[in-house]
């Protein structure tokens, strides 16, 4: 038996029309650029902030640690707000305290300042994903999901490009606290157009066995009546871990791997920032045609494992080749290709593995996994570089990549391997 009834359109559900769908999928898609904005609002100021402050890149590390530490906490817990209360409210608050946060950090005299304002944004950031992925699978059309979520996986990636792109220039023509009151600017418009089109948004706490829009069966997500049944879920543990590690992988390339590439292969600091954008703009492409694969959902796993297999690739040839300075962002866009391309299939198996009317708390749990691998990675790898061990940058980057692959099978065999005990009824 294959999973392709996670597409199938259940009987007698009315066709959701195009435009309706569009328009939900473009509001939350811009809350997500958002949310992935924000996350690297400090990072391509490193250079600058060090200076500024007279701090080591550990303590950088230790601002973008604070962050997610936050962030995961209050993913877990917003997941159970969302569900009772509903998303858009979250919604608005979340990105009210990202705008609020940037102008924070531009207004900061002292380290300490940073990392209050960072705890800050890592509540923000916190709301996003229990509130995206519900507004998601409740609101979008079956047929039009694969799509959603490469549409929401690839504004995720756009937002991380647009950091770098629009922060490093400001930071050379004007001052790092410029750029970052100007970001603060940008997120506090993109909440006025939310609200300004809030009816679109709207939608009810969950409150029946439909409320997520899909019916439970023996490949589809597994069903849970209580309020913390989906905890005893094997599958939802594994999807944490999974993203866990996509969380370290993707730390480390944005706070990290450029600033390593810049010292192994001398690369101009103009073209380091390039190297970040080129990878969150080939990581949106590959979430492109990752969303048409993602059409076949029994062909899920070995999507993953093939974008994930040539980013491995990749960074190992960061990390070991010698190469000429203007091939590195090159690669780099190359290895953000292979991570995009699993994304709107990571997204999917993770929904097979959601019981209904848990939508809300599992994608708070499973999505504080990445806040979790985000948090731990920067002290880690902020250590690597201060201890000058640029080339273990990469095989470490590497080496989580190849361990992914590895999990995402194992979310596979959990989730078979609890078909027996699911009621289908």
């Amino acid at each position: 038996m294959t999973d392709s009834s996670a597409h199938a359109t259940p009987p007698g559900a009315s066709v959701v029309p195009l435009r309706q769908d569009a328009s939900v999928i473009a509001l939350v898609g811009s809350a997500h650029a958002v949310s992935h904005f924000s996350q690297l609002l400090l990072p391509p100021l490193f250079p600058w902030l060090k200076d500024a402050f007279s701090v080591s890149y550990t303590e950088l590390g230790l601002l973008m640690t604070l962050f997610f530490v936050v962030s995961c906490a209050v993913q877990a817990a917003s997941g159970f707000v969302v569900d009772r209360v509903g998303p858009r409210p979250v919604l608005f608050g979340g990105l009210a305290l990202l705008g609020l946060a940037a102008l924070g950090y531009a207004a900061s005299t002292s380290y300490s300042m940073l990392a209050g304002f960072a705890v800050l944004a890592g509540v923000g950031n916190g709301v996003f994903h229990p509130v995206n992925y519900t507004l998601l699978n409740r609101k979008i059309s079956a047929l039009r999901l694969g799509h959603a979520y490469s549409t929401h996986g690839i504004t995720g990636s756009l937002g991380w490009a647009l950091a770098p792109a629009l922060l490093v220039p400001i930071a050379f023509a004007f001052s790092w606290r410029v750029a970052l009151a100007l970001a603060g600017l940008l997120i506090l418009s993109v909440l006025a157009l939310l609200v300004w089109h809030r009816a679109r948004l709207s939608l009810p706490a969950a409150t029946g066995a439909a409320a997520d829009g899909v019916a439970s069966s023996r490949t589809g997500p597994v069903p849970a009546s209580g309020s913390f049944d989906f905890i005893r879920i094997p599958a939802v543990w594994m999807c944490l871990f999974f993203l866990v590690l996509y969380g370290i992988v993707l730390s480390a390339v944005q706070a990290f791997a450029p600033e390593a590439a810049r010292q192994l292969h001398g690369v101009p600091i103009g073209l380091v920032a390039l190297c970040l954008s080129a990878y969150m703009v080939c990581s949106a492409a590959g979430m492109l045609l990752g969303g048409f694969l993602a059409a076949q959902p029994a062909r899920a796993e070995a999507v993953v494992s093939l974008g994930l297999l040539l980013a491995a690739g990749t960074a190992l040839s960061l990390g070991l080749a010698s190469l000429p300075d203007v091939l590195v962002p090159v690669l780099f866009g190359v290895m953000g290709f292979g991570s995009g391309l699993g994304g709107p299939s990571r997204d999917l198996i993770i929904k097979r593995s959601t019981p209904v009317k848990s939508s809300g708390r599992v994608y708070g749990l499973v999505y504080s996994g990445f806040d979790i691998g985000q948090a731990a990675a920067p002290l880690a790898f902020g250590l690597l570089l201060d201890q000058q061990r640029h080339v273990a940058v990469f095989m470490v980057l590497a080496l989580v990549q190849l361990m992914l692959i590895a999990t995402v099978f194992n979310v596979k065999r959990a989730r078979r391997d609890s078909v027996p005990a699911v009621s289908t009824a």
